[in-house]
């Protein structure tokens, strides 16, 4: 993810106020959070004394209710709790009721790996039997039997509640390989951006299971759903197509460990750069892995045909964080930084050991956003949880995980999670503890700029190689330089820092690395630039006569148009903020350029 948040993107969130702690959604979309499916709330007959003895109750606010499809005594018990005044809190609770107390039952016990975002068969395994154990009609026995990988699994997405074409959207990007949890990590990416932006348009929602007849029936409709999605899907691809279909997209590792990590063993890769690549200067550019297709395929043409190192931070960090860098670094003899971070939730945070249930058997975070979970939802997390003495029935357990990955929720007591803090955060990408405390920045901006950071100890574990090339210090150009993940990672190295040309538009973080330059005692000298295309190859000449050239360029330009969580306007490098790429390659040719001549 790049690392610059630019004043567009910021004034795109809905934040309530400069200090508001969290993302408060729209009532509607803070209660449909609870993505667990609606269970059937058929009215029967021996539901109509529910209504009748709640004689308190408006009986014109009680049809509006029931005509929503919950059931008379769910209304009159929503009612007598909240009052008649209060239909949002109302409406809140009923949405609660369904999800809790309505939800099917799960038949496998629920198991998460033990890293956030690696599959799990035992968990897998129980979903794919649901499509033949609980299913007797020959019709879906028969639809099944002839459906991929891929289908299945939209499927099963759909009966969790899923719409079909976020489920079909999530196995195209991912893989039909890919495990249930990476899916829904995927889905759930997306929410959270429009749960962080009450301008965004009303998702469209599954219909309620009781407007069907049967389980069964359900199934064939969203069978015959998907293929329609299906069939859409494949004419406005054959529109819109502009790579040619001979061209080989760019495929995502598994494991992403790219050409090596400290804790994983690899065979001994070797990469020959293309001449054009070659240095002087070293240049290092970072991205969002999971970008639309063929996106990383232009990254790579433009940068001189180097292939992409995808990897993922959860193999230096206790978070998952999964991007791409290309750049023509060596790639032996690496380090990592010292002392190693904690690789694993409760060594990163060993106060919430005490609390942590045994059936959470989460032991990485997910991604890090730039937005947390609001205090309402955990307060509904609580309720769900504190009328159990023991363990929690299973459909309990399902809804609190599922919302605890999605917003990387801890616990902090008994029945209690808690979004992570800033300064956990901090933690977790490798800065400095109140790296992006104080000087007027709110606790707002801070989640903002370390949602769209680099996480140090995986760049530093790249940039390491520099370090006995450049024992007397290094000039760099950063790009897009966000709260100066590269800077921290070069310091955190030993490698001192000569001269920063920093180009960055938001002024919170320009300030955030203006007062960790400061506070670090650099000797260096660090130039602000606020716009990356002010600067041009008059001014890049400029420097490069008064330093002498750069050593490193660095960047990663905005995922805002790249990233899953972009429900909006999801347009690969075509998008406003990510089109920024071209500038970072527009200004590394012209460093090249000029640096060439001088030689």
């Amino acid at each position: 993810m790049g690392e610059s948040n630019t004043d567009d993107e910021i004034d795109n969130f809905g934040w309530d106020t400069d200090d508001e702690l969290e993302t408060q959604k729209p009532t509607l979309s803070s209660c449909s959070s609870l993505i667990v499916p609606s269970g059937s709330s058929t009215v029967g007959s021996g539901e109509v004394n529910a209504s009748s003895s709640a004689s308190g109750c408006n009986s014109k606010l009680i049809s509006h209710f029931v005509g929503m499809g919950f059931s008379d005594k769910m209304v009159v018990k929503a009612i007598e709790e909240n009052g008649e005044g209060n239909s949002e809190a109302i409406l809140e609770a009923l949405l609660t009721y369904s999800a809790l107390d309505s939800s099917p039952p799960v038949q496998e016990q629920v198991t998460d790996s033990d890293e956030s975002d690696e599959s799990s068969s035992a968990y897998e395994g129980s979903f794919l039997d649901d499509f033949s154990d609980s299913d007797s009609c020959a019709d879906n026995e028969e639809n099944t039997n002839d459906m991929s990988e891929k289908e299945k699994k939209v499927l099963f997405l759909a009966d969790m509640g899923y719409v079909v074409e976020e489920a079909t959207i999530a196995v195209d990007r991912c893989g039909a390989d890919s495990s249930i949890e990476e899916l829904t990590d995927f889905i759930c990416a997306a929410q959270m951006a429009k749960a962080a932006d009450a301008t965004l348009p009303p998702e469209i929602k599954p219909r309620p299971n009781h407007l069907f007849s049967s389980y069964s029936e359900n199934k064939k409709r969203k069978y015959l759903q998907y293929k329609l999605w299906e069939k859409k899907k494949h004419q406005m691809g054959n529109e819109r197509r502009r790579v040619n279909e001979d061209d080989e997209t760019i495929r995502l590792p598994n494991p992403m460990i790219g050409f090596g990590v400290p804790t994983e063993t690899c065979a001994t890769i070797h990469r020959a750069l293309p001449d054009s690549a070659i240095g002087p200067p070293y240049f290092y550019y970072e991205n969002v892995a999971l970008a639309p297709k063929g996106v990383w395929n232009t990254i790579s043409r433009f940068l001189y045909d180097i292939e992409p190192e995808f990897v993922d931070s959860k193999f230096f960090c206790a978070a998952a964080r999964k991007r791409g860098y290309v750049h023509n670094l060596p790639i032996q003899n690496r380090f990592p930084l010292l002392p190693i971070p904690p690789k694993t939730i409760h060594e990163a945070l060993p106060l919430t050991r005490k609390w942590w249930p045994k059936w959470d058997s989460r032991t990485k975070l997910n991604c890090l956003q730039t937005c947390i979970g609001s205090a309402k939802l955990t307060d509904r997390i609580r309720k769900a949880l504190e009328d159990w003495d023991t363990e929690p029935p299973l459909n309990i357990q399902k809804y609190v995980l599922d919302e605890c990955r999605k917003w990387n929720l801890v616990w902090v007591g008994r029945n209690k999670v808690a979004p992570l803090e800033p300064d956990e955060v901090e933690m977790l990408l490798g800065f400095p503890k109140n790296h992006t405390r104080g000087g007027g920045i709110s606790r707002t901006d801070r989640y903002k700029s370390l949602g769209n950071s680099f996480q140090v100890d995986t760049v530093a574990y790249h940039l390491s190689v520099l370090k006995d090339m450049f024992p007397n210090g290094i000039t760099m150009l950063s790009l897009f330089s966000g709260i100066g993940g590269a800077e921290v990672a070069l310091y955190r190295l030993g490698i001192p820092l000569k001269l920063v040309v920093s180009v960055e538009i938001s002024e919170v973080n320009r300030n955030i690395v203006r007062s960790w330059w400061e506070q670090t005692n650099q000797k260096g000298t660090l130039i602000d630039i606020a716009d990356v295309q002010q600067l041009n190859g008059d001014k890049l000449e400029q420097f490069i006569n008064t330093f002498g050239g750069f050593d490193l360029v660095v960047g990663g330009s905005p995922c805002n148009n790249l990233a899953g969580s972009n429900r909006v306007s999801r347009d690969g490098l075509e998008g406003k903020q990510s089109a920024l790429f071209y500038d970072y390659f527009r200004i590394l040719d012209l460093v090249k350029c000029i640096m060439g001549k001088k030689q």
